[in-house]
């Protein structure tokens, strides 16, 4: 990180980040090819081995075709909005999951080069008790920020590293527990 003696001439009065995950992409893929399964089971089966069996397939094709597919997409990419007095990431299409931290809730920010979907346990919103909760939707670079109650909340996102900055540059006129 550098540090910019201009930097508050710099600063917009609201950052946007985003990250995307384009592999993300084909597991929909997959799921949408599941959901199509458990439907052409549904609508053209000329299954002889009983009606059990059946409804157990149609049913267990679209359930885990919805759950793939939903799953996903939820995750193919996360917004990042950061004014004055917090920071707000949401995932995927519909912006859900969503978390909005105030800025009075942070203690520090910090750049992380390589956080990766492996580190944490897998794409998505992840909660390791020793690491915190994070939103991983690709490898690479990310923001991990430090709040006042000891918990860590990590992002990734594209240009991490002028969030940071912004961040810092903010939490120096907020004091701890105040509304900004």
């Amino acid at each position: 990180m550098r540090d910019h003696p201009d930097a508050d001439a710099q600063l917009p009065p609201v950052w946007k980040g985003r990250a995307t995950n384009r592999v993300q992409w084909l597991f929909a893929l997959v799921g949408a090819a599941c959901l199509a399964l458990g439907i052409a089971l549904a609508v053209d089966s000329a299954w002889t081995s009983g009606i059990a069996a059946l409804v157990m397939s149609v049913v267990g094709c679209i359930a885990a075709g919805l759950l793939v597919l939903f799953g996903t997409l939820a995750f193919v990419h996360v917004d990042l909005k950061l004014d004055r007095e917090c920071l707000e990431v949401r995932c995927g299409h519909m912006g859900l999951p969503r978390r909005r931290i105030p800025l009075s809730h942070v203690a520090g920010a910090d750049f992380a080069a390589h956080v990766t979907p492996r580190q944490w346990g897998g794409w998505g919103y992840r909660w390791r008790p020793e690491k915190g909760t994070a939103v991983v939707v690709r490898r690479g670079e990310g923001i991990v920020l430090r709040l006042w109650d000891g918990h860590t909340f990590t992002i990734t996102v594209d240009n991490a590293e002028s969030a940071v900055r912004l961040i810092r540059d903010r939490l120096r006129t907020i004091r701890p527990g105040t509304a900004g």
